[in-house]
């Protein structure tokens, strides 16, 4: 029943904000007046969280995206969504996981947003 509520919550919090990341066929992210390069693995990603903006996007299709000849175990999806957490953080968006479900891509709330 938490994990319910708790989803509610991180797809509210994302929702409230009027601004949705882009990705130009360069490869570049822009949210807000950021941008960042990507990676072929991580445009994937990005294509795929970015097409459901505040909500959850399962593991497969994530790997789908990313990997398009094959899936990859599940370690390499884990190892490329650290990086991409970190490569998209100075943007202004984060990535959480939702235990069980997959991840859920929103833009950083700060306090005065709260």
């Amino acid at each position: 029943m938490e994990d319910w509520i708790r989803l509610e919550t991180l797809e509210a919090r994302a929702g409230s904000t009027a601004t949705v990341p882009r990705l130009d066929p360069g490869g570049i992210l822009r949210f807000r007046d950021s941008w960042v390069a990507l990676s072929p693995v991580e445009q994937g990603i990005a294509i795929a969280l970015i097409d459901r903006f505040g909500a959850v996007v399962g593991h497969e299709v994530l790997s789908r995206w990313a990997w398009p000849s094959g899936i990859p175990t599940r370690n390499a999806l884990d190892v490329h969504m650290l990086h991409f957490r970190r490569r998209i953080a100075p943007v202004g968006l984060e990535v959480r996981t939702v235990r069980s479900r997959g991840y859920l891509l929103q833009a950083v709330t700060t306090s005065a947003e709260i």
